[in-house]
């Protein structure tokens, strides 16, 4: 079991998930948020990525504020032995945010889904169909968008 998250990492975590400042330089701001120099921070963030405490830092864009309101959920159904190829080629399209493999059921035979975003929906069945000529999958149920509930990053330290 890994010990407690020191004072330093507690900062370091408390800043992250702020967020990024919206700057040429946002380490050092966010350094500087937590009460120390950029080099001390950044080495709290190689030694969590040493370590597997952490994978990787991205943002979390809000797609609609970019004008792209279309967007949908497409669940695939590749052969088994495809997955990792199939999924490759999915997640290389510029309009997909998210690629994942799932474990199918009974009644839900699809393995990799995709989140696909365009400016509308018509854009996004384009889309999709490029993405299934790509990769050979021509079995897939594409689930539209409705409303976004939630778009806000995870909290770990509240207080």
């Amino acid at each position: 079991m890994d010990s407690p998250l020191s004072d330093i990492e507690a900062r370091v975590l408390a800043v992250l998930q702020a967020g990024f400042a919206g700057s040429r330089d946002p380490y050092k701001q966010m350094a500087e948020r937590a009460g120390m120099d950029t080099e001390q921070f950044l080495v709290v963030l190689k030694d969590w990525k040493r370590r597997g405490k952490l994978r990787r830092i991205g943002a979390i864009v809000n797609h609609i504020k970019l004008g792209l309101t279309g967007g949908a959920m497409v669940a695939w159904q590749a052969e088994s032995e495809r997955i990792e190829e199939v999924g490759n080629i999915l997640a290389g399209f510029e309009q997909v945010s998210h690629a994942y493999e799932r474990q199918t059921a009974e009644n839900w035979p699809y393995n990799i889904y995709t989140m696909v975003h365009g400016a509308d929906v018509r854009e996004v069945e384009r889309t999709v169909n490029k993405m299934s000529r790509a990769c050979g999958v021509t079995t897939y149920k594409i689930l539209v968008t409705e409303k976004e509930l939630k778009k806000a990053p995870p909290t770990y330290i509240t207080g």
